[in-house]
């Protein structure tokens, strides 16, 4: 059975530039070129999840523009929903300006715009519309606050799986917690959300990890670049799984790959531990190619880099 998955966030397009290094405060840096890419970390989770071998719905927001017609272009030509992407008059669609060094690390700053009013009311009837249809929720949170609340609350009334990437952490997530999702921030991320949860000093990856864990029930899943993973499950502990070796160009939408096959992966079944094992193989397998979507894999690639069967068995 195909894993079915609604996803909540930002769609932008992406303008990227690839220089030596990365430029400090005030500095500038030339590079070559410019290359123009679909980007959001809403979007590029749910490209990940259907090259995985998902069916996807998107709920979202672009401006009534040129650029917003070619970012649902792009979605829909892989395969992607996009009723539930509201194409607003007066807003221009996001945009990423993105810096990319040597190495593949890279710096971003964005614009939000139409992401920036996507309305909770439509979130709530698009999750609540999947209810019957849907195994997992994916939110991630360039959106309005109260968006993303809508997403993960409709989510758990329903009884569906919820994956949140709390990028970036805003103080309304504290109380999104207690419903239950899996949450997959990473090592900045994580240090913002202990703050939210503890309110005290930072400690270990895995003593943020664990406490945010306690609030939720559920497992936190810490994504550590090219060390890998940290899963904390408050039974079971924590337990690292690193990532294979890479040849990496570019590390935009690693973590958007991760997310989209962790949740094609609950959404067709299969428990935390092989969702996030596929995600990890799909996150270091898609570094080596520049552009957010253009390394992501799909499901026969990871399938053998794994050795194991399809997402979508059940």
């Amino acid at each position: 059975m195909t894993p079915r998955l609604v996803v909540v966030g930002a769609v932008n397009v992406d303008l990227v530039v690839q220089t030596d290094r990365l430029p400090g405060p005030g500095e500038t840096v030339v590079g070559p070129g410019v290359e123009r890419h679909g980007g959001g970390k809403g979007a590029n989770a749910a490209v990940a999840a259907a090259r995985a071998g998902a069916e996807v719905r998107y709920c979202g927001a672009v401006g009534a523009d040129d650029t917003g017609d070619g970012a649902l272009a792009e979605l829909r030509a892989e395969g992607i929903e996009v009723t539930d992407v509201a194409v607003l008059e007066g807003a221009a669609t996001g945009v990423a300006l993105i810096v990319v060094d040597g190495g593949g690390e890279n710096q971003i700053a964005v614009g939000a715009g139409a992401n920036a009013a996507v309305d909770p009311a439509a979130v709530r009837a698009a999750v609540a519309r999947s209810a019957g249809w849907a195994g997992c929720v994916l939110v991630s949170t360039e959106i309005p606050p109260g968006a993303v609340a809508a997403a993960v609350e409709t989510a758990a009334a329903h009884g569906l799986a919820c994956v949140l990437n709390p990028a970036p952490v805003t103080a309304g997530l504290v109380d999104l917690l207690r419903l239950g999702p899996v949450v997959t921030p990473n090592r900045s991320e994580l240090r913002d959300l202990y703050a939210l949860v503890e309110q005290g000093a930072a400690g270990s990856v895995a003593e943020m990890a664990a406490a945010v864990a306690a609030r939720t029930g559920a497992p936190v899943v810490v994504t550590l670049g090219g060390d890998g993973v940290l899963v904390v499950d408050p039974e079971r502990g924590a337990a690292p799984l690193p990532a294979p070796p890479a040849d990496v160009r570019d590390t935009t939408g690693a973590g958007d790959t991760f997310n989209g096959v962790l949740a094609a992966g609950l959404a067709a079944g299969a428990s935390v531990s092989e969702a996030v094992a596929r995600g990890v193989v799909a996150a270091s397998l898609s570094v080596g190619t520049v552009g957010a979507r253009a390394g992501m894999p799909r499901a026969a690639a990871i399938d053998e880099a794994t050795g194991q069967g399809t997402t979508a068995r059940r």
